[in-house]
């Protein structure tokens, strides 16, 4: 795990990742205690309860926030998820990008736009999102386990419940 900002200081451009129990939110440090990141209209600063309003919101707006006032009483970390993968992107390019942004509604989707995908979007140029993947994948993994138990009671069906009709049928 990354560590926590209580162990290291962030760095304009470093990604924040905040833990609001179910889920995590997203945001990138922009020097002097400030980070900028993208929250559905309803979200007030450090509220982990609106998980909800944020799936059903189609829009979120761009945001300049104290960190301290963002993360409230949530853990986080300093989490540059994707610096293996991709090259971050110029510090000022970075942060002329995110500044542009402030104030601005932009689509919001929770599969294809959400506070990750905004964040490495502005960090490494690519939008990702990878608790949308884990969920993906778990969604998957639950789906093909559906089928397979499905499967497994249609053919125990055929074996076995075709043995109680024929017995019928010969006795």
């Amino acid at each position: 795990m990354a560590p926590t900002l209580y162990d290291e200081k962030p760095e304009p451009g470093d990604l924040i990742e905040i833990f609001r129990g179910s889920y995590q939110h997203w945001a990138i440090y922009v020097g002097d205690g400030y980070v900028i990141h993208l929250a559905p209209p309803s979200e007030m600063a450090g509220a982990a309860g609106t998980a909800l309003m944020s799936v059903l919101s189609d829009k979120a707006i761009v945001k300049k926030e104290e960190l301290w006032e963002v993360v409230g009483t949530d853990k986080y970390v300093i989490n540059n998820l994707l610096d293996k993968k991709y090259e971050p992107r110029p510090i000022k390019v970075i942060l002329r990008e995110a500044q542009r942004l402030v104030g601005q509604e932009l689509p919001y989707c929770v599969f294809r736009g959400n506070c990750e995908h905004f964040v490495t979007e502005l960090r490494y140029g690519t939008a990702e999102s990878r608790q949308v993947r884990k969920a993906a994948e778990v969604g998957l993994g639950v789906a093909v386990a559906g089928l397979i138990g499905v499967g497994a009671v249609a053919l125990a069906a055929a074996l076995f419940g075709s043995g109680k009709k024929e017995k019928k049928e010969t006795q």
